[in-house]
């Protein structure tokens, strides 16, 4: 009986699975692409979340999303958060296909035991967005012709016919003039204090994505050429061609862009002719291994790669996936074959160099938005770009092999630093450095004998000590008006904190 059982649930089984329809290359249009990731939530439930951005497009459109990690819906401490994102312009379609197929691959190996997969989906949450630009998917036109330049333009910008990729706020400019005064190159969106021009609705709803999810690693899938492309690519100079603009994090966005070049057997190839003949910076493509500054290729500014970089702790590449914009969908097999292998191989860079948590060590609780600072001991230079710990204290620094000092700054804690070697090794997880930062005792309590109490920190005694030296090269009028503000300052201090 047990066997006839066994038996039958095999039978089932098999049915079920063979009654799934399998993925289908083709151009899907903007409700057969919501009913794809839909799909892939109902096959694979408990690893999958399908969710939208806070706005839809111009027209209306949702913004779909779908999640894949063990724990769906949820941020895990000390796992890093990835996304990939495509149709950004609406005629640049062959992102959009790859996506789809990804979500049903990851889904069909991760439930058919593929040990890798289940390895990348278990330590790695991943965000795919198929389409940023849905209403100009839909006014777009498929061109036979590969020629970059060729191929229509129609839907490369939104229903407002607004280049997304040129309407996000350009920071670089913040940033350049930064550089100038010795002043911060990470997280400088609150230094915006006017928009050159409005931001489209897809526009705010990627900005507002940005700032709920504390992304460690990005792509932004494009079209009409073939290359990794890396900040920044907007140059200082304002020059619209050829110029080199190295961003603090230039030796790791090579190597990011790399890790997806290196596993395209056509990206790096040097048999591979040029999408744009006419472009003399286009040839140099494979030469460089299949990457290129953005900048050293054209400038653009207001774009998505930059403001991730100098936003968010968000490290983005762009790629271009072919010359042509639009293939036939007949193409769209060997876009796949081409590109699986790089994408999987570009998720697995959010697990190189360090990651840990920020901690008090008083309490052991999560300090969130402490800086991780970073100098390179292996070459000496110390690294101007900070990433901030997130909600729970967690945090991740994506950097290549070498020996660094990392340093954690946390308001109102004593900066704490380590000393690590990163290695990257393939398919691991970054090595773990935590910080345990001790509290400043920037207040004072009073004892169940109302006498004070200050702190035993170092730095705090330190301040008291350089405080006391003060204090005896003072006049009497000058220790009088200190005298004065320190009292108010005690008061102020010690609302509240007194022990009853």
């Amino acid at each position: 009986m047990k066997t006839f059982v066994a038996v039958a649930l095999l039978v089932q089984c098999v049915f079920i699975l063979c009654s799934e329809p399998e993925f289908e290359f083709k151009h899907h249009d903007n409700e057969e692409l919501k009913k794809v990731l839909e799909r892939v939530h109902e096959k694979c439930p408990d690893i999958t979340n399908l969710y939208a951005l806070e706005e839809t497009s111009v027209n209306g459109e949702l913004l779909a999303v779908l999640e894949i990690s063990d724990n769906p819906g949820q941020h895990e401490i000390g796992e890093p958060e990835f996304k990939y994102v495509a149709n950004m312009h609406g005629n640049e379609v062959v992102g959009r296909e790859m996506l789809l197929k990804l979500a049903d691959y990851l889904c069909d190996e991760y439930r058919h035991g593929n040990e890798e997969i289940q390895q990348l989906v278990n330590l790695t949450r991943i965000h795919l967005l198929p389409s940023m630009n849905p209403d100009g998917w839909a006014q777009a036109e498929p061109y036979e012709d590969a020629v970059q330049g060729m191929e229509s333009i129609e839907g490369r910008a939104n229903a407002h016919d607004v280049d997304l990729n040129r309407n996000f706020p350009d920071l670089n400019r913040i940033v350049y003039s930064n550089e100038k005064l010795h002043l911060q190159n990470n997280h400088v969106l609150n230094q915006l204090r006017r928009l050159s021009t409005p931001l489209e609705p897809e526009t705010r709803a990627v900005l507002l994505w940005l700032q709920q999810f504390p992304f460690a690693l990005s792509a932004n899938m494009h079209g009409g050429d073939l290359v990794a492309n890396y900040p920044y690519d907007e140059s200082r100079s304002g020059s619209s061609l050829g110029h080199y603009t190295a961003s603090p994090d230039d030796e790791t966005f090579r190597e990011l862009a790399l890790a997806y070049s290196s596993k395209h057997p056509e990206m790096s190839n040097l048999n591979h002719k040029s999408c744009s003949p006419q472009d003399p910076n286009d040839g140099n493509f494979a030469r460089q291994g299949g990457i290129t500054n953005g900048a050293a290729w054209y400038s653009v500014a207001g774009g998505m790669q930059d403001f991730n970089y100098l936003s968010s702790n968000a490290m983005e590449i762009t790629l271009e996936l072919g010359c042509n914009k639009y293939p036939p969908a007949a193409d769209l097999p060997k876009y796949w074959d081409q590109n699986k292998d790089s994408m999987l191989n570009f998720m697995w860079q959010a697990h190189t160099g360090v990651k840990g948590v920020v901690s008090d060590a008083a309490t052991g609780e999560g300090i969130a938005n402490a800086l991780i600072q970073v100098k390179n001991l292996t070459t000496g230079q110390t690294i101007n770009h900070d990433v901030t710990s997130a909600h729970g204290g967690d945090y991740w620094r994506l950097l290549t092999p070498g020996r660094y000092e990392v340093t954690s700054v946390a308001a109102d804690y004593t900066p704490e630093t380590k000393v690590v070697e990163v290695t990257n090794p393939d398919h691991a997880e970054a090595v773990v450095i935590d910080f345990h930062l001790k509290p400043l005792a920037d207040y004072v309590e009073t004892n169940e004998n109302d006498e004070y109490a200050g702190g035993s920190n170092e730095a705090y005694e330190q301040m008291l000590r350089e405080e006391a030296e003060n204090i005896d090269k003072m006049t009497s009028e000058e220790l009088a008006t200190y005298e004065e503000e320190f009292a108010k300052y005690l008061y102020e201090k010690m609302d509240g904190n007194r022990l009853h």
